[in-house]
């Protein structure tokens, strides 16, 4: 049974700009060193760093909760496989929460933007 929805959309240039202005207070706040290791190994980071935000907030609107209770940004790290598909490692909180459950994430990326979406199905009910 699906338990939650969320979508985002994320401006590229937005995020850019938040790296470039913030450095790592931003960067450390919202991404695992795992995240920020992969983002700037990329010859695009901030396509990168984008679609790591807007993952991590669908998930936040799939869950309900916001960034609060049992989200919080490094909770959720995304992570690919050998052929591109992203899903998330959870971690403390989050993970505890979404024990039973699957977590799907599909991100599309255009030029200016990524958008993600999270479906959170319960495998209990």
């Amino acid at each position: 049974m699906i338990t939650g929805i969320g979508i985002d959309i994320a401006e590229i240039d937005r995020i850019r700009r938040a790296v470039e202005r913030l450095g790592d207070r931003f960067t450390s706040k919202i991404f695992t060193d795992n995240e920020i290791r992969y983002c700037r190994s990329s010859e695009t980071p901030w396509r990168h760093f984008t679609a790591r935000f807007a993952a991590k907030e669908a998930l936040s609107k799939a869950l309900a909760t916001g960034n609060t209770g049992d989200f919080q940004w490094k909770n959720a790290e995304v992570i690919s496989d050998e052929t591109g598909v992203h899903t998330f490692r959870l971690h403390h909180a989050t993970a505890q929460r979404l024990h039973r459950h699957t977590v799907f994430l599909s991100l599309s990326y255009s030029t200016h933007a990524v958008v993600a979406t999270v479906i959170i199905e319960d495998q209990e009910r």
